[in-house]
């Protein structure tokens, strides 16, 4: 995959938001949020900055935070517009808990490229962090604006989940429908419509949902613990029995292992 085409992995590593609320966020990155950034240079600049952005990306990839910073800021020595620039080094002074800085140099991007999604989105995103969440529901929302986003599924489960945690089921819940609309299979998306259905006693349709999940990634513990929970009450103990046996299997150190031995006792 060219550098270009990177996904910047791990800046927003999304397990279950509804499953994991109050989570630490580690090393300035969200627990319950998915790919802040999209793809970066969707337009594939050749700007004298370029370079430097893609240096910066691959090493924050690879979690080398002090040279990705070094790479960012050469590239906007070079190339002061740059606005994807911009958008890497906001990102990278995030994870490093410089949220001022953070915050000056999203709006810059913005300023120069106002209507790109994939850092409307990762400003919305650091929004939500920060808990201004009628903020960021705006800036989600600019992001959809633009009918060359690639990816709207992904601004739409971010902003569900920024509803979940501004206490707002009922928007969380069409946020998450908007998404499965754009994209049927986008696991993020399922997994937090079956924990909504499961919390709202709506047990098939949480069934399907996790099912839907399941045929498309790997599971998780929390979504192990999920069908655990929910096939109980729908009373099928081959399910039970299979998902506790991964959960075990797979995961026996985590957490949804030891809340299963506790309610097997």
């Amino acid at each position: 995959m060219k550098l270009s085409q990177l996904t910047v992995l791990g800046v927003f590593a999304l397990l279950l938001a509804g499953c994991q609320q109050g989570a630490v966020r580690p090393g300035g990155t969200s627990p319950d949020m998915v790919d802040n950034t999209g793809q970066f240079s969707q337009n594939n600049r050749t700007g004298e900055g370029d370079v430097y952005v893609k240096l910066a990306i691959a090493y924050m990839r690879e979690g080398h935070l002090d040279v990705a910073l070094m790479k960012a800021k050469q590239a906007l020595s070079v190339e002061p517009a740059n606005a994807e620039g911009h958008n890497v080094i906001a990102l990278l002074y995030d994870r490093l808990g410089e949220r001022d800085l953070a915050e000056k140099h999203f709006l810059r991007s913005l300023r120069i490229d106002t209507k790109n999604s994939y850092v409307l989105n990762a400003y919305a995103s650091f929004l939500c962090q920060q808990q201004r969440y009628e903020e960021a529901d705006g800036y989600f929302l600019k992001a959809l604006l633009n009918p060359l986003y690639r990816t709207p599924e992904v601004a739409l489960t971010n902003a569900g989940i920024c509803a979940i945690r501004n206490n707002d089921m009922k928007k969380a819940e069409e946020y998450f429908r908007r998404a499965l609309g754009y994209n049927a299979k986008f696991p993020l998306a399922l997994i937090q419509m079956a924990q909504i259905s499961f919390q709202k006693e709506e047990n098939l349709s949480s069934r399907a949902y996790l099912q839907r999940y399941l045929e498309l990634t790997k599971p998780t513990p929390a979504s192990l613990w999920l069908g655990i929970r929910n096939e109980r009450i729908l009373g099928d103990r081959n399910a039970v029995s299979s998902y506790s046996l991964m959960l075990k299997n797979n995961f026996p150190d985590s957490r949804e292992v030891q809340l299963l031995k506790d309610a097997e006792q």
